[in-house]
């Protein structure tokens, strides 16, 4: 089968190029998939640049979630049909209008969503749940802090800590978000800048601070550990604060800021009784099992679906990668095929 990919040698988003070649059949086990939309995440970004640990070596396909319909069936492969509308994750290679994938990976698209929907959910749906509720123990009528709070991890993890009753806070890089915020259902919102601890505090209105979804690094990352609770709970899965407007990473300013980054003793959490703990998706992507019993749980729990803020053509993709990570976007950034 041809297929279009954009390929790269990570460092710089100038590199990815647009490029046709053949898929091979799949394989045991595997479905070959149409791909209609594709989901971008900020660890698109990282690994583009070659900062990401996880980054395959050499040249390589970026991303990591996507939606479409199974055009091949491979053997073994029982639960999936030709025509089949699904959406999946993958490690690394979704930048393609074909891919073949583990058919463990493959999620049936519920039957009112759309394929852009579809590429908005898993990854931040997952992230948003397994930091909060298996990472951060969410229980009922505790006090969580969202950062990045109108992306797409932030939208979802409210609308899940909503359904545990929670006081929410989220955070955002400029107050044309608030609105978003509110319509979110947020209890608060407040921008990030130089007096973020006192916005904090003054949101926090004497409430203790149980939980934070924590995707910032630096002074934010600082400012919101010092406030935290005792049995306080801060989830690391992401550094925003190395994100830039350049093509390519600044690596002198890079360097600096990862210097500057804060360092927090771990004897002091014991004294303190505070946990920091950190984990990215890619972690789960082994595990099948669990990720099929994290998506039965999230669909219990009967969340909205996802909001789609912008959408760009295939051939814009380098383009909507740029808008994506300069932090002025709402909501998810997808891509569409066709």
């Amino acid at each position: 089968m041809k297929r279009k990919a954009y390929r790269l040698h990570a460092g710089n988003i100038k590199n990815l190029k647009l490029v046709d070649e053949t898929l091979p059949e799949p394989e045991e086990g595997e479905v070959t998939i149409e791909v209609k939309a594709i989901g971008l995440n900020f660890a698109d970004v990282f690994a583009i640049w070659g900062l990401y640990s996880a980054t395959p070596k050499g040249e390589f396909v970026p991303g990591l979630e996507y939606s479409g319909t199974v055009a091949k069936v491979g053997k073994e492969v029982r639960n999936f049909k030709v025509g089949d509308r699904i959406m999946g994750v993958t490690r690394f290679g979704a930048y393609a209008t074909h891919l073949n994938i583990d058919a463990g990976h493959v999620i049936p698209l519920p039957d009112d969503w759309d394929f852009q929907t579809g590429a908005s959910y898993l990854v931040q749906v997952l992230t948003a749940f397994y930091a909060l509720v298996n990472l951060g123990a969410l229980s009922a009528g505790q006090t969580i802090l969202i950062h990045s709070a109108a992306g797409g991890v932030g939208i979802l993890s409210n609308r899940i800590a909503k359904k545990f009753d929670a006081f929410t806070i989220g955070t955002v890089g400029n107050a044309s978000k608030l609105e978003r915020l509110a319509k979110e259902g947020y209890d608060k919102g407040i921008v990030r800048d130089g007096v973020f601890a006192e916005k904090l505090k003054g949101a926090l209105g004497g409430r203790p601070l149980n939980l934070i979804m924590e995707c910032m690094g630096g002074k934010i990352l600082k400012a919101g550990f010092a406030q935290l609770a005792p049995q306080g709970r801060m989830v690391v899965y992401g550094a925003a604060q190395y994100a830039h407007p350049g093509d390519r990473p600044n690596k002198l300013k890079l360097l600096w800021k990862f210097l500057q980054r804060p360092k927090i003793d771990a004897q002091s959490l014991a004294e303190e009784n505070k946990s920091i703990m950190g984990f990215n998706l890619i972690c789960l992507y082994e595990k099948e099992d669990l990720l099929h019993q994290l998506l039965k749980e999230i669909g219990d729990l009967k969340i909205q679906k996802p909001f789609v803020g912008q959408s760009f053509s295939f051939e814009k993709l380098p383009d909507a990668i740029r808008l994506f990570k300069s932090g002025q976007t709402i909501g998810k950034v997808v891509v569409k095929i066709g």
